[in-house]
């Protein structure tokens, strides 16, 4: 009787799974479908198409600067993201195993910046840029995402658990910081590294507010905001199949970047929750 009870129960969780990836899935998959739809037959509100249609990515292949969007969101994410791993794992290492005056106050500041919403930084980041030449360049779309406070947190919480005896040893044999850093730290927070990576990735991949606004020709602009371009009406009105292809194409670096690291997701959530 308790077996049985154990079974329905099962059923019941699987049953809620399968309707939560059904649910999930579903935009994903009408995407792709509306992608193959001729504007005709996506305004008839079908969701298989009657015929495929491959004419949108050919238009968006030849007739825009798709190719050249998609490059330079690959840049900038890529950049980033190495960026980012290298100098927030820096100052991560440095306040969790240095103690120096100062410290905890330092790591109070860089907290207090996440409490800043974004749109607030916007004007000085462009005042910035436009004083330093940047405005319309690969720097000046890059340069606020650098380095993050959230991601030195991250590091940080991940760098106090190793242990310092480590450290120690690695110093007594006559090892310098910096290798200690890069040999004996870094390895121990994989996890962690993993995950800021991928977040940091996917952050950059669909960022629109700061590219759309730092960018003023099509050789510039990010994925996210060559297809806001076509997201107003013409004469014949939005062409919602291209706006499918576009956004098709957009998430296949997103699905590659989640089958090869799942497992590392899924390290540094679960991690991340324990960490002191």
């Amino acid at each position: 009787m308790q077996r049985k009870k154990k079974d329905i129960g099962a059923v019941i969780i699987h049953l809620f799974l399968i309707a939560g990836v059904i649910i999930v899935a579903f935009p994903f998959v009408w995407m792709i479908l509306s992608s193959l739809k001729s504007i005709s037959d996506f305004y008839n509100f079908t969701f298989l198409p009657k015929k495929i249609d491959w004419s949108g990515y050919e238009y968006i292949f030849k007739e825009t600067e798709f190719l050249r969007w998609y490059w330079n969101s690959i840049v900038v994410a890529i950049i980033v993201t190495i960026s980012c791993l290298i100098f927030n794992s820096l100052v991560g290492y440095v306040l969790a195993k240095h103690r120096f005056p100062g410290a905890k106050v330092v790591f109070i500041l860089i907290l207090s910046t996440l409490m800043i919403p974004t749109e607030m930084l916007v004007i000085p980041w462009y005042m910035m840029g436009s004083d330093f030449g940047w405005v319309d360049t690969f720097w000046g779309i890059m340069f606020p995402g650098l380095i993050e406070a959230f991601g030195i947190f991250l590091i940080r919480q991940f760098m106090l658990g190793v242990p310092d005896d480590i450290l120690d040893a690695a110093r007594i044999d006559g090892m310098g910081e910096f290798k200690i850093w890069w040999r004996i730290a870094l390895p121990q927070v994989k996890p962690a590294l993993s995950a800021l990576g991928i977040i940091t990735f996917l952050g950059n991949w669909n960022a629109y507010l700061w590219p759309v606004i730092i960018t003023a020709t099509d050789n510039m602009r990010t994925l996210p905001v060559g297809i806001s371009l076509f997201s107003t009406a013409d004469a014949g009105g939005i062409k919602w199949n291209l706006i499918m292809c576009m956004s098709t194409m957009a998430v296949i670096p997103m699905i590659i970047v989640f089958l090869f690291f799942q497992k590392r997701i899924v390290e540094g959530i679960a991690l991340t929750g324990v960490k002191g």
